[in-house]
């Protein structure tokens, strides 16, 4: 273990300060997801239910068709990384319906 000195050279060099402690902006806190804001969004697609492309999409992967799917989300969404993200999404939804309805996983 290396002694920390008031050195002028060297790797840990000059006066020992304590490191000063910054709180979080709200600015900094942009994009992430809130427990109000899950809570929201779940009773949303509660009541609306999936969007058609959404509906599309599952049926896509109901027939391992995951590539294709991919590609659909793209071309409606825009983003490979949100489509990437919606397909989990949507992917993870089809896994809670099967397991809700009893249905094995092939």
């Amino acid at each position: 273990m290396v002694v920390q000195y008031e050195l002028s050279v060297g790797l840990k060099k000059g006066h020992k300060v304590t490191k000063n402690v910054k709180r979080k902006r709200p600015s900094q806190m942009k994009g992430r997801l809130t427990k109000h804001v899950k809570f929201v969004r779940d009773i949303v697609r509660e009541v609306c239910g999936l969007a058609p492309y959404e509906k599309r999409t599952i049926e896509l992967l109901r027939v391992s068709r995951d590539k294709k799917a991919l590609k659909y989300l793209k071309q409606r969404i825009g983003c490979h990384k949100r489509a990437k993200r919606k397909r989990d999404e949507m992917q993870n939804i089809l896994t809670a319906m099967r397991k809700a309805h009893g249905h094995g996983h092939k």
